[in-house]
Parts: C-alpha cells; sequence; structure tokens
C-alpha cells in the first residue's frame, strides 16, 4: 500500500553524476551513472501523485571532515580523489558544497526528507529508521548510485531491520556495470535473500494496479 512504502533515491548528486564531481575525479564513468536518471524520474512522478513517502539521501561529510573515518578518507585519496579536496564543484563530497547537493533532474520536492549520512549505508549515524518506523513504512523501493556500494549497503541494513526491499535495476547503476549485474544477482541468492528485483516498469504497473 502506498502509505506503508516509500522510494529511496539514494545519492543522485552532482559528486557522482556531474564528471566534474567526485567520481569523475575518481575516474568512474559518470554516464554509466546517469542512465538511471530517466527511470527514477518516472518513479518519483507515480510517488508523487500517490503521496508516497520519498526520501533522498546525500553521502558527505561535515566541512571539518570529524565525520569522516582516516581509513576512508585514505581510500579516496589512492581512488586519486581524496574527500575534502577542492574539485571544479567544490570540496569534495562535503556538506554544503555545490557538488553535495542532488542533480537538478531530481530536486526534491518541497516537503520530501533529505537525509544527510557520512557512511555507505543510509541507516549509518542517521534518523532514517526513526523516520520509517514513526511513518509507518514497511517496504522499501530502492534506487539510485552505486548499486555495488551505497545502494547494496543500504538494502542490506534495511532487510536485517526487517523492511521488504525492492531493488529497481535500471534505478540503480555502478561505475562498472559487471559490479551492477553482481550486485542483483546477490539480492537473488538464497532464495532472494536480500528481496526482490524489479524494473522501474514493473513497478509502475505494481503501483498503477493498486486501488
Amino acid at each position: 500500500m502506498p502509505k506503508q512504502t516509500a522510494l529511496l533515491v539514494i545519492d543522485m548528486q552532482r559528486d557522482f553524476c556531474d564528471p566534474r564531481g567526485y567520481a569523475g575525479q575518481a575516474g568512474m564513468d559518470v554516464n554509466v551513472l546517469r542512465r538511471p536518471i530517466p527511470a527514477i524520474q518516472a518513479l518519483l512522478d507515480a510517488a508523487r501523485a500517490q503521496s508516497m513517502m520519498v526520501i533522498h539521501t546525500r553521502e558527505g561529510h561535515r566541512p571539518e571532515i570529524l565525520d569522516c573515518h582516516p581509513s576512508k578518507r585514505r581510500r579516496s585519496l589512492r581512488a586519486g580523489a581524496e574527500i575534502g579536496s577542492q574539485g571544479p564543484l567544490g570540496r569534495l563530497l562535503i556538506r554544503g558544497e555545490y557538488g553535495h547537493d542532488i542533480i537538478d533532474e531530481l530536486q526534491p520536492a518541497p516537503g520530501e526528507v533529505v537525509v544527510d549520512k557520512p557512511g555507505y549505508g543510509a541507516f549509518y549515524q542517521t534518523d532514517l529508521e526513526l523516520l520509517l518506523r514513526a511513518s509507518g513504512i514497511e517496504n522499501l523501493v530502492l534506487t539510485g548510485v552505486t548499486t555495488d556500494v551505497c545502494v547494496h549497503s543500504t538494502l542490506r541494513e534495511a532487510v536485517d531491520r526487517g523492511f521488504n526491499c525492492i531493488t529497481v535495476s535500471d534505478g540503480c547503476a555502478a561505475g562498472d556495470p559487471a559490479l551492477h549485474e553482481a550486485a542483483l544477482q546477490t539480492i537473488l541468492g538464497e532464495g532472494h535473500i536480500f528481496g526482490e528485483v524489479a524494473t522501474s516498469a514493473e513497478v509502475l504497473a505494481q503501483w498503477s494496479a493498486r486501488p
């Protein structure tokens, strides 16, 4: 039911979806990361039309970077895009910078929740679970980037917390398409251990069939 379902749009930020941002600086194929945009737009339109809860997440850190583990910062340095360093869109993955915000095509509508997270999973050190429980949410539809990291981390956290999850195959992307496919196959292993995988068209059809 719409009132028990939330659409999660994970990390569709300029730092990941603009070639001048973090992902581009780290050598990832941003064109691949932008492929889910049309599918997410369609899901957003449908969710909003049904007054479904929509939650956007943004990965990033405080300006003084005290909430970024040194090990994570070292990994970003090895990737060629050190968190907190200056880039064309501002300091990479730092809250308040232009690159940290959500891309123009998927900007949150008034009243939609934006969760800022310092880690890969959206439940880690955030109030996401509190927001979902308080709103009576039982079902999550996951979209965003990247399938193998932030989407999968959030999915695993959600499943451990008892949420029913659908990951939208064309609503997600990874820098490496092979990792995207592997992440989707992992969801379906062991009797769909991490929930369901569906296309955006299948999800929209399911939503439109609701009374």
